[in-house]
């Protein structure tokens, strides 16, 4: 009955240390591992994601971390720092990914005729001019039936801080197809069969001071 006892008492006090060192065991390796999962907070990672910054994005651009642009000359890359000092929320790669689809959304609102959409994403200057196309392309009974295959490249030509307004002027090279109908449907020029390349600079502008974090699409011209 004795030794009964005694074994008993054998377990439950191994029982107990092994308890003890897998609570110590747990304290130390516990704490290190919510540690290194700990993300880690950057500056310029927006927390409210802008329209023009949708989807999820590669490093954002700052202050303690090397910027990786290959092939970006040294005064784009200085604007985009001072851009980034300005304005907290600025991502870089947000910013590109929104660009691109901010440059499918405006063409395809403009060959629509759109000018909903073209008064959010555009500029008064911008939306003045494409609005006098429309106008001219529905006065003469035409329409566009075009559609972008794809977006081959997007490449920063530019960044600047001007005061408070951020500028950002980036080539798009795209596949396009364009077909023009007369008010019958009957095509007169293009083909949706032949995509042609299209190279266009585009410039953002954004006013780094104001809560809208919507960038606008400031200025247009040929690659």
């Amino acid at each position: 009955m004795e030794d009964r006892i005694e074994t008993v008492l054998e377990i439950v006090l191994l029982a107990m240390v092994a308890a003890f060192l897998g609570l110590r065991l747990y304290s130390v390796l516990g704490r290190r591992a919510e540690q290194e999962e700990e993300a880690v907070p950057q500056r310029f990672d927006a927390e409210d994601k802008p329209a023009m910054a949708r989807p999820a994005a590669p490093a954002a651009l700052t202050p303690s971390r090397p910027v990786e642009l290959d092939g970006v000359m040294p005064a784009v890359e200085r604007g985009l720092r001072e851009i980034a000092a300005a304005d907290p929320r600025f991502n870089l790669g947000q910013f590109l990914e929104g660009a691109r689809g901010a440059y499918r959304l405006i063409l395809e609102a403009f060959w629509k005729g759109d000018r909903e959409t073209l008064r959010e994403l555009c500029d008064e200057d911008v939306y003045t001019s494409f609005i006098a196309a429309i106008d001219a392309r529905e006065a003469a009974g035409h329409r566009l039936d075009n559609k972008l295959i794809r977006i081959e490249e997007v490449r920063i030509q530019s960044a600047t801080l001007d005061g408070k307004t951020a500028r950002i002027a980036l080539l798009f090279v795209a596949d396009i197809a364009a077909v023009t109908r007369d008010a019958d449907g009957n095509v007169i020029a293009g083909s949706l069969d032949d995509a042609i390349e299209s190279r266009d600079v585009w410039t953002f502008s954004r006013n780094t001071l104001a809560r809208d974090p919507n960038w606008l699409l400031d200025e247009t011209d040929e690659g």
